[in-house]
């Protein structure tokens, strides 16, 4: 073994080398501490990334928290998650549920005041399936971006998915109702049985008389509502019982299922001009009550009948000769006290327009007004009275009949009146009704028994008359009949063809006959030889 110089030889115990120590390598220093380096870059880098991609917090309150679920409940925009429910809790006052949710960096520009969130889950609503889908993925909230400008980070969320999302091309309207049917948020709106829009929403009005409905036509057919289009409910089965008879009408159906209002403009509509976006309309009953004319002046009257006005209903019309100027608009009762009776007074709304034309159509609003008092004097001095009349015998509907009666007795128009009162006069069935009581009254006033005893005295009499000729005139008209029948049997008996008078007949037609030859012969003769009865027949040469 090699010695280490500076050791001394010990035998056999072994020498080692001595270790001689050098300075510690900077390099294998910095290698060391690279990789956590790099795994604390690494994170920061995440941590950096996350906080850049990590959206705003929203806030939503929602009246039940039923379908939402903390950490798994997405927030979804056309079917993409945006965001996720991070923590569901109650209200401070017990009476909502916050529902806190993270949103993505991209949805920032979405959460504006008028953005819109509701739970997602099926429904039924307006004769419409919706969210099938959740019944496998579960539920989830969807959103609606608005049009605002202004940011919000908290948000009521909406009971009822929008029936439209936000920017959809159309107009919305305001209608108008005393009720709102069978109506519902999402029933359709038709134009010519084609479904052209929805109802959007509906609110009771604060007095609470009425309902205010917001309904949305689709985009090309909104040119189509024009500031004379007249709305109406087309719900279900419109059968209708006036005085023309039973009407059946319906629109769909699905408006048969569900209900719908239809629009329309009416057939002498003259305005044209398109709505501007939430024209107020007024909701009428039926397409009818729709069509209705609309007249600006109206006159009102009162027309005192005296007989039953059973069958006669508000809204009847007020007919002349076939045209209808009116329609009954009230019907009361009221007992006169001075002749102790009861009269039925019809308050009548007369359309004056339709009654008289004008060539100068700006000045006839003005002018008949002004002209009405001497120009129903003068119609009712000629005979115009109103009476009741029977439109339909199936109904046993009325209507009340403007015309004129020469024989009526003669009357005037009280104005003295609150409105004025135009005379009136019986209707046909009374007028029947009062001349069938007064041939009663007639028929009563003749003496049956009377000619009943005369009758009687009579046929007495005649009996006698019988018996006498039953016991004196019948032999002597037997015997004469006997005479009558031997004279038919002798005459029956000379007629006959083998009789002797029937053969010498015979025989003198026989002879007859010869002679008239031979005169026909000696005729003859003479007119080819007139000399003969000069010189006589001269034998032939």
């Amino acid at each position: 073994m090699n010695k280490v110089a500076g050791e001394e030889d010990r035998g056999d115990v072994p020498v080692f080398p001595i270790a001689a120590a050098s300075g510690r390598s900077k390099w294998r220093v910095q290698l060391v501490w690279l990789v956590p380096l790099v795994a604390v870059l690494i994170a920061g880098w995440l941590a950096v990334q996350s906080i850049m991609q990590k959206g705003p917090t929203i806030t939503i309150s929602f009246s039940t928290g039923e379908g939402i679920e903390a950490g798994k409940t997405k927030i979804k925009f056309k079917n993409v998650d945006i965001g996720t429910i991070k923590s569901v809790a109650l209200s401070d006052d017990h009476k909502t549920v916050l529902a806190s949710a993270e949103m993505s960096r991209n949805a920032s520009s979405m959460l504006v005041d008028d953005t819109r969130f509701w739970v997602v889950r099926p429904r039924i609503s307006g004769g419409t399936v919706s969210g099938i889908g959740t019944l496998l993925s579960g539920s989830h909230i969807g959103m609606d971006v608005g049009t605002a400008k202004e940011s919000r980070s908290d948000f009521v969320g909406l009971e009822t998915p929008p029936v439209l999302a936000s920017g959809a091309p159309g107009r919305e309207f305001v209608l108008k109702s005393e009720n709102l049917g069978s109506l519902d948020i999402g029933s359709p709106v038709f134009f010519r049985r084609l479904q052209v829009g929805q109802i959007v929403s509906y609110a009771l009005d604060p007095d609470g008389k009425g309902m205010t409905l917001h309904v949305f036509v689709n985009a090309p057919y909104d040119k189509y509502v024009t500031n004379d289009t007249r709305f109406w409910h087309a719900s279900g089965v419109d059968v209708s019982l006036d005085t023309t008879g039973v009407k059946i009408n319906t629109e769909s159906l699905v408006s048969i299922l569900i209900g719908g209002l239809a629009f329309e403009d009416p057939p002498d509509s003259t305005t044209k001009l398109e709505a501007d976006a939430q024209h107020p309309y007024a909701l009428f009953s039926d397409r009818a009550e729709a069509m209705k004319r609309h007249d600006a002046i109206v006159d009102k009257y009162v027309l005192n009948f005296k007989e039953s006005v059973r069958g006669l209903a508000v809204g009847a019309p007020i007919d002349f000769r076939g045209i209808v100027i009116g329609e009954v608009s009230a019907i009361k009762t009221h007992f006169d006290r001075v002749n102790k009776e009861f009269n039925i007074p019809v308050e009548v709304s007369i359309f004056p327009e339709r009654l008289i034309e004008s060539d100068d159509s700006e000045n006839r609003s003005a002018r008949i007004p002004a002209e009405r008092k001497e120009f129903a004097d003068f119609l009712v001095s000629k005979g115009l009275r109103a009476q009741l009349r029977t439109a339909s015998l199936l109904t046993g509907q009325l209507y009340v009949a403007i015309d004129f009666f020469p024989a009526a007795p003669k009357a005037t128009v009280d104005w003295s009146k609150k409105t004025p009162q135009l005379p009136t006069v019986p209707g046909n069935l009374q007028g029947l009704q009062d001349s069938v009581t007064s041939l009663v009254a007639k028929l009563n006033k003749i003496p049956f028994e009377g000619i009943s005893n005369d009758l009687r005295k009579t046929l007495s009499d005649a009996d006698v008359l019988v018996n006498t000729i039953n016991t004196d005139l019948a032999p002597e008209a037997k015997a004469t009949l006997a005479a009558a029948r031997e004279a038919l049997t002798s005459a029956n008996r000379a007629l006959q063809s083998d009789s002797p008078m029937q053969q010498s007949t015979t025989d003198t037609m026989r002879e007859l006959s010869r002679t008239a030859a031979s005169f026909r012969s000696l005729a003859e003769y003479l007119e080819r030889h007139p000399e003969a009865l000069i010189r006589g027949k001269t034998g032939d040469k």
